[in-house]
């Protein structure tokens, strides 16, 4: 225990630098008026006194924030040091790779209503990133929203088998991929390099080919709307369940109906897409939530979500639908660190409450925070997973 308590999150090494901050101000408070003198020396260590004191209170500060939110959950994982990769518990961490598609018509033009703005690179593609048919092609797109008229930037990541000539009329399953919020979808290409993963599981045999929609989870910046369509205001979640999925299928050849399509994020996008995939079964067969909580946030970001009504508050919490209301038929991963005191003892006891038709599986890390560090290595298993839970094109 002492031990522990002397780590990053420990309440030992909190009270200490609290005390050394305290400390180091009354003792820059004593110290300063005998270095009020004029000379170099005298004048170097006020400057020290001040980098010290700023220092030590950055830390403390710093320190504080960490033990709230759990960014990173101890020595290790703040020096990069945490590099295991995340299991699914209770069965095997990927499947073999399967065929993907159906027979579809024609090679699928992009609809008018989606905005193709350019390619980017594909990075990790082991030097055949400008090879279609070997690295996969990464749109840069603009999706709006017909229904809604809601919009967002973003990515769709088209993998190598897309452009093969032994695949040229079939329909790949997608996901669409989330960022916390107020992330960039650029975050889920270059730090969670999600193109990449998929990339080496495809080359590894551990993934079918899929089609990745890697989006911000709130359509209304900068208001986070939590995928929740407020009352007299976005429509968000029908953005994600109607107008996105239109879109997608208009634009690419995607699988048709429930099993064609997978919700996936991390934070507040793992909020939203274990909540999509719950209220909207018939669009999602699978979701998977990196280090997600369970209830809507409501803060300074969020306004008003509900209009007011309890009714719409307890269905945004997923806890409370799993008590309350049928559940769903779909698949969902809880993938966090044990160390994530945000989101791991909630993601134990929702998989312990979940009952048919509904399937709740764990994956999971030792250590690590709340953090991109964390959430690569949950990854590899984690799109494993829902690979085997979308259609099977056979």
């Amino acid at each position: 225990m002492a031990s522990r308590d002397m780590g990053l999150t420990g309440h030992r090494l909190l009270a200490l630098m609290v005390l050394f901050a305290v400390l180091t101000v009354l003792g820059t408070l004593w110290v300063w008026p005998k270095l009020a003198v004029r000379s170099w020396p005298a004048m170097f260590l006020r400057l020290g006194t001040i980098a010290l004191t700023q220092t030590v209170l950055l830390c403390t500060l710093g320190l504080v924030v960490n033990d709230y939110f759990v960014f990173y959950s101890s020595w290790s994982d703040l020096l990069g040091h945490n590099r295991g990769q995340g299991v699914i518990q209770g069965g095997p961490v990927t499947p073999g790779m399967r065929e993907p598609g159906t027979r579809a018509p024609g090679a699928g033009a992009p609809a008018p209503g989606v905005q193709v703005l350019g390619t980017a690179e594909v990075t990790g593609a082991g030097g055949f990133g400008s090879d279609p048919a070997r690295a996969g092609r990464l749109d840069r797109v603009h999706i709006p929203g017909p229904a809604t008229g809601l919009s967002t930037d973003g990515y769709v990541y088209l993998p190598p088998q897309y452009f093969q000539p032994s695949f040229q009329d079939r329909r790949f399953p997608a996901v669409i991929v989330m960022t916390g919020f107020p992330g960039e979808a650029e975050n889920l290409v270059t730090k969670l390099r999600y193109p990449a993963t998929e990339l080496k599981l495809l080359r590894n045999g551990t993934m079918r080919p899929t089609v990745l929609v890697l989006m911000r989870p709130s359509p209304s910046m900068p208001r986070d709307s939590e995928c929740e369509d407020i009352p007299n205001g976005p429509q968000a979640q029908t953005y994600f369940t109607a107008d996105v999925p239109q879109d997608l299928r208009a634009s690419y050849r995607v699988l048709p109906g429930p099993g064609g399509l997978g919700v996936m994020g991390d934070s507040t996008g793992g909020y939203c897409a274990v909540k999509l995939g719950m209220e909207h079964p018939q669009v999602f067969s699978a979701a998977v939530s990196l280090s997600g909580y369970l209830k809507a946030a409501e803060d300074i970001t969020t306004g008003d979500l509900f209009g007011g009504s309890q009714q719409r508050r307890d269905q945004a919490d997923l806890d409370w639908r799993l008590a309350h209301l049928p559940a769903p038929a779909l698949a969902v991963l809880l993938a966090d660190s044990k160390e994530d005191g945000r989101t791991y003892a909630d993601s134990r006891a929702f998989a312990a409450a979940a009952h048919a038709p509904m399937t709740v599986t764990q994956a999971t890390v030792d250590s690590g925070g709340h953090n991109f560090t964390t959430w690569i290595r949950l990854l590899p298993p984690s799109l494993g997973w829902l690979s085997t839970h979308l259609a099977d094109p056979a």
